[in-house]
């Protein structure tokens, strides 16, 4: 009778054990049927503006700038 106790806790944690271990979640990844289409119609302008100083541009193109 004395080892009831110790029986039945021990008893008590291997069903806790087994009732957790059965509730594991499972993450499943399946791939697509149809491919996957991405459509990029896109349309890239840019305009670059450059306003110089007749100075300025006469230095660059001396070379005495740098």
């Amino acid at each position: 009778m004395k080892y009831w106790s110790i029986y039945k806790s021990s008893l008590s944690m291997l069903i806790a054990a087994f009732a957790l271990s059965a509730c594991t979640p499972t993450v499943k990844i399946d791939p697509p049927d149809k491919p996957i289409v991405i459509n990029l119609n896109v349309k890239i302008e840019h305009e670059i503006k450059i306003k110089v100083d007749k100075e300025l541009d006469s230095l660059i193109e001396n070379d005495e700038l740098f």
